[in-house]
């Protein structure tokens, strides 16, 4: 964990009980995920911090649970997060999380696709998502929201790859250009 979150190691532990705790109780995490909450959400999320530029304003859309953005803003200090979250409960538990982590990330109530949220959040060099909707659906959302030569990063599973080609016409409608898989956490993750 030191590797990949350096002096905020414990901050991300923190934030692992938090999701243990409070993610559970407010419904963000099912309690079968306690186990895995580490390897399988905190690490795999923190992973992408190898695909971003130091400097870069990222966004987050439909954090939820603050997946994938609290563990990237926690691995990689050099970057700004924004989260976006259309549900106030979940807006509001991010808020929380942040303040309490005293980390520097924004928090927007709202839908990727509004026009107040893309104001808000300004031009973005890269849009993450993990467990949204199918890639058609968030280049849709996302790809507005990136500033030209943005780069969107949607967390998606073995199925990745088959997803590529089931929406590469969608995507290439979008303006989407170099679409592929990247792996990333090789060196760390199981």
């Amino acid at each position: 964990a030191v590797d990949v979150f350096g002096d905020r190691a414990e901050m991300a532990q923190r934030y692992a009980q938090i999701l243990a705790g409070d993610g559970i109780d407010r419904g963000l995490i099912g309690p079968s995920e306690v186990g895995r909450l580490w390897d399988r959400h905190v690490m795999n999320c923190a992973a992408i911090g190898e695909l971003v530029a130091s400097g870069e304003r990222i966004g987050d859309i439909g954090s939820g649970a603050g997946l994938p953005g609290i563990p990237l803003a926690l691995a990689r200090p050099d970057v700004h997060v924004v989260l976006i979250e259309p549900l106030l409960r979940r807006a509001d538990f991010l808020r929380e999380v942040v303040a309490e982590l005293g980390i520097d990330v924004t928090v927007i109530r709202g839908r990727a696709e509004e026009r107040t949220v893309r104001a808000e959040a300004g031009e973005l060099d890269v849009v993450t998502s993990r467990a949204v909707a199918a890639l058609d659906k968030l280049a849709k959302w996302s790809l507005p929201l990136l500033k030209v030569d943005g780069r969107m990063l949607a967390l998606k599973g073995e199925r990745a790859a088959d997803e590529i080609v089931e929406h590469r016409r969608a995507l290439n409608s979008l303006g989407a250009v170099d679409i592929r898989v990247v792996k990333c956490g090789v060196n760390y993750l199981t």
